[in-house]
């Protein structure tokens, strides 16, 4: 089976998926480029197709392809804004500069229809003395309309390089340029400049989560609420997944997760949350690492953390 992760490269320890080329702290800017697989152009033709040995075009749409292997990534409507593999590196430029941000991982999913770039920002928060939360902020596309350019405040727990998004309730987090219009990163830094309180009150909430006991029966009604939410059966076929899902999170949250047994974790709602980010990180059920980086920070992993943090929130209120 094809790998969706086609080239990565990261700093500093393994990530947790176990792929990628490790690279020397600091590198510009073009060594990212080539390590991580993203030194080619999305270049554009138009639709052609045979008629009765007639070659005719259909202006509405346009094929996207990569420059190097010329292999095709997407067909799109004519007024689809590509926004390049280099676009998403130089946009952290003047950041890891001047700003004291510093990649960390960078990479295209999927033989280069979706890519990122994750930078480690500077700013964190320990939690009980020791269990540190380092802010991050992360960066993806993709070239076949599955995703918007995002830029997304997120967050990796150091002793165990879960990630989870710094979205609070009320607002998803996420800054979004879709590809109808033209990607333009100076006007996308003004946004999250006004947005550097949100880490402030993730904050915040991560210490009142590390204050909020739980008991037994309370963390078995966290997840099942998060597995089970309201409205949807719990019953038959569809419980069995689910089922296995609930034992192994508790058994994470109950000492078998890593840094479960640190003060801020053990017996509390931010263990809890852990538990769900650990799972998704690393334990659930995917047909590749491949597969489960796509779904912890772009698809239904990332989507059940989030759930996950707005409950977590809730409960520590």
């Amino acid at each position: 089976m094809t790998h969706q992760v086609t080239t990565m490269a990261f700093v500093g320890e393994t990530p947790w998926h176990q792929i990628g080329t490790r690279l020397p702290a600091r590198q510009p800017i073009e060594v990212w480029a080539d390590c991580a697989g993203m030194a080619w152009q999305i270049e554009q033709a138009p639709v052609r197709y045979d008629a009765a040995d007639n070659l005719c075009t259909f202006n509405q749409h346009k094929v996207l392809y990569r420059s190097d292997n010329h292999d095709a990534l997407s067909v799109v409507g004519s007024n689809y804004k590509v926004v390049q593999p280099m676009e998403v590196l130089e946009f952290y430029r003047d950041l890891t500069e001047r700003a004291g941000f510093e990649l960390e991982t960078a990479g295209i999913l999927k033989g280069g229809r979706k890519f990122w770039a994750l930078a480690r920002t500077g700013r964190s928060v320990t939690l009980k003395g020791v269990d540190v939360v380092d802010s991050y902020l992360l960066l993806a596309t993709s070239c076949d309309g599955t995703l918007a350019t995002t830029a997304t405040p997120t967050s990796v727990r150091v002793v165990c390089n879960n990630t989870l998004g710094a979205a609070l309730r009320g607002s998803d987090g996420h800054i979004k340029v879709p590809h109808r219009t033209s990607f333009d990163p100076a006007a996308m830094k003004l946004q999250l400049g006004l947005a550097t309180l949100q880490w402030d009150a993730f904050m915040i909430r991560m210490r009142a989560m590390a204050d909020r006991r739980v008991n037994g029966p309370e963390a078995n009604r966290f997840f099942e609420q998060l597995l089970w939410p309201a409205g949807q059966s719990n019953e038959g076929a569809r419980r069995a997944p689910n089922d296995r899902a609930l034992k192994r999170m508790l058994a994470l949250f109950d000492g078998q997760g890593i840094g479960s047994e640190l003060a801020a974790a053990k017996g509390t709602a931010w263990g809890l949350l852990n538990a769900v980010t650990q799972f998704v990180d690393y334990e659930r059920r995917s047909l590749n690492p491949e597969y489960r980086l796509d779904s912890a920070w772009f698809g239904a992993g990332a989507a059940l953390k989030q759930r996950a943090l707005d409950q977590a929130v809730i409960l520590a209120s």
